[in-house]
């Protein structure tokens, strides 16, 4: 869960706010998908833009026709207009790790239970080939 910078005891945390006004923002302007993508990458710190310079080389190369944009000031990949796959840095929300998520559009259904979301510290050739794997899966 992510730390609480405000002296709020209930309600959004500073970053919690900024990444809705941030969607807010996203859904008021005329997207410009990969270059506000990019951008976003280069303004993380450095450890966050490296992972998400490599997701997004991956995604590229794997997943050609899914859409880049930005989803809450973040890195996604949308296909049919909705998102199927999301990085969020760490630093975003101040947490010790990034996170790779699907939603609900990704096709990674395994029985009844699957998932969904993955903490990431750093990225070997081993993780990159295992997103590689799964988002083919999630675009179906």
């Amino acid at each position: 869960m992510a730390k609480a910078t405000s002296t709020e005891s209930e309600g959004f945390t500073a970053e919690e706010r900024a990444a809705i006004k941030e969607r807010a923002k996203e859904s008021r302007r005329k997207a410009n998908g990969e270059a506000d993508l990019l951008e976003k990458i280069a303004e993380m710190a450095d450890a966050d833009r490296v992972m998400a310079e490599r997701i997004h080389a991956i995604v590229s190369e794997v997943a050609p026709q899914l859409e880049p944009k930005t989803w809450y000031g973040q890195p996604a990949y949308a296909k049919d207009g909705k998102v199927l796959v999301f990085f969020q840095a760490a630093s975003k929300f101040n947490t010790r790790y990034a996170t790779l998520g699907f939603n609900d559009v990704a096709n990674l259904d395994d029985g009844t239970l699957w998932p969904t979301a993955f903490a990431l510290t750093g990225l070997t050739a081993a993780e990159e080939k295992r997103i590689g794997e799964l988002v083919k899966k999630a675009v179906g």
